[in-house]
């Protein structure tokens, strides 16, 4: 990428988009292209084709998502679906049409089976069931995926597909309803301290393993990948025969799993991550774990030794990433 390419970022304003423009600009990147959602509705498929025939961007980086934590998942799976399809749809089928030089597309590691081996390697997708509760998100990621697979394959687009793991960080949600575990837990915390609660729900035994990638480094990392890497670098490919449909002697190349893990290999249980943010925001009363609502999946560690092997590796460890997103949000927060 040149400075001054034309980057579109979708999704600018959430907690993945807004860490990538931060980093783009840190960077010297001059010609960054954004819309609010009043301004481009990216559900609107002629109003996305009408975008990109108007702009004519060089590089799109696709962080626009619906997206929440395990009650939102479970409330609006319909939502969760049809939204993210159509996001992804629209944006990767207008990319190709106007000769994007390279997409990035995010999804998460939600994408992975409920039992995948610990920790999960990129070859774990599609090998065993989803976990129930956010199924709807993962199905369209994977769709997603298996999109810029195939333009690439076919079309010979240069669209690359990343999954981070759990995010936090600046400009993340804190609405109870829809967030994500660490920045409802830091919301629930500071609200109790302030009014002198005596004690905190959390929802599940506490005993579930999740990793926490701070946002900025992940921002790094999808910078790192447009500057340095193409889908070339990511195909893991195998002959095999098509039993089924052709006859033995027809092999057929496969190119599956080019997707990138990106985390930090380190993991933390739900309690320890409570504890953690009890420290750091100062609530000083008990926490509640109630056992009758659900944990999730129990275990949910990415291996991230592709991206390792292609150049990056994270910063910021978790305690220092949640005091400097305690302070983000009590000088963005008025309580």
């Amino acid at each position: 990428m040149q400075k001054n390419s034309k980057i579109y970022i979708a999704g600018h304003r959430g907690l993945v988009g807004s860490a990538i423009v931060k980093n783009l600009r840190e960077k010297g990147y001059t010609n960054l292209l954004y819309r609010t959602h009043k301004e481009l509705d990216l559900l609107d498929t002629s109003a996305v084709t009408e975008f990109f025939k108007t702009e004519k961007p060089e590089y799109v980086i696709l962080a626009a998502a619906k997206v929440g934590g395990i009650v939102a998942n479970s409330t609006y799976r319909a939502e969760f679906i049809y939204e993210n399809l159509q996001i992804q749809n629209n944006v990767i089928h207008q990319s190709y049409l106007n000769d994007v030089t390279k997409l990035l597309f995010l999804g998460s590691t939600c994408i992975y089976p409920k039992n995948a081996p610990q920790p999960m390697g990129e070859d774990s997708l599609l090998t065993s069931p989803l976990e129930y509760t956010n199924e709807p998100y993962a199905i369209a990621k994977i769709a997603g995926i298996k999109m810029c697979e195939s333009y690439n394959i076919q079309y010979g687009t240069n669209f690359i597909s990343v999954m981070p793991t759990n995010l936090y960080g600046p400009n993340d949600n804190f609405d109870l309803e829809t967030s994500h575990v660490l920045p409802a837990l830091l919301r629930k915390m500071h609200e109790a301290k302030l009014n002198n609660t005596p004690e905190v729900e959390i929802w599940g035994s506490g005993k579930p393993r999740r990793e926490f990638l701070y946002s900025e480094d992940m921002a790094d990392a999808c910078v790192f990948i447009l500057e340095n890497r193409d889908f070339s670098d990511v195909v893991n490919s195998i002959e095999s025969s098509n039993d089924s449909c052709t006859p033995n002697s027809v092999k057929t190349t496969e190119i599956r799993n080019t997707h990138i893990n990106i985390g930090t290999g380190v993991d933390i249980s739900i309690k320890e991550l409570a504890l953690t943010i009890k420290k750091i925001v100062g609530y000083e009363g008990e926490l509640y774990f109630n056992d009758t609502k659900p944990d999730g999946t129990m275990i949910k560690l990415t291996d991230p030794s592709k991206l390792h092997a292609l150049g990056w590796k994270h910063k910021v460890e978790l305690e220092d990433g949640i005091r400097t997103m305690y302070e983000w949000y009590l000088d963005n927060n008025n309580d």
